[in-house]
């Protein structure tokens, strides 16, 4: 990781580890890696999803690790050196800067490995089609709705899952969201 950490701008990094920060306290549901990798890359950087995903895990792992054993910003930067870590010289300033800054605030629960075992949802987009013909069909004229769900999984990674209903699936998907809103009313 230390590899693809080198990769990165540090204003860009510092950014994840805040992002991270803000997601270990609960402040957002999750870190936009699909997002802040696409910014990455524009800037001239070349670096996969994947890579910026697994990076983002490991600085999860470090924060929710150092707040686990109450760690210093000193002690926290001693471990780091002593791991045998090549971690560029920015990464470890920003690493310092920020749980220096917002590090103490990261309240770890013992529950959370076990509260965090499904996807948070973050934020859902719908549009409204029509298949107008195919190769095999001249004339369809078929309306479908497709709908696009954001999604934070256990580690805060947020992804988008999107899929296709017909007009009766989306009656059947509404018809379901209504009988929810109505037992979330009675409770």
């Amino acid at each position: 990781a230390a590899d693809k950490i080198r990769l990165i701008p540090q204003d860009f990094f510092a950014e994840l580890c805040e992002q991270i920060i803000q997601h270990l306290n609960n402040k957002i549901p999750g870190i936009n890696t699909a997002e802040l990798c696409q910014r990455i890359q524009t800037s001239g950087v070349d670096i996969s999803i994947g890579d910026l995903a697994k990076i983002a895990n490991t600085l999860s792992f470090l924060f929710s690790t150092a707040a686990r054993n109450n760690l210093s910003t000193e002690e926290l930067i001693t471990t780091l050196g002593s791991g045998g870590s090549t971690l560029p010289k920015h990464a470890v300033q920003v690493i310092r800067h920020v749980w220096n800054e917002q590090g103490k605030a990261v309240a770890v629960s013992e529950d959370a490995g076990s509260m965090a075992t499904v996807g948070q949802f973050v934020d859902m987009k719908w549009k409204l089609g029509v298949a107008m013909s195919s190769d095999t069909c001249r004339s369809l004229k078929y309306p479908y709705v497709t709908v696009t769900l954001a999604v934070a999984d256990s580690s805060g990674q947020i992804t988008d899952k999107s899929f296709e209903m017909t007009i009766p699936q989306f009656k059947n998907f509404l018809r379901q969201f209504k009988e929810m809103a109505s037992v979330l009313e009675t409770v």
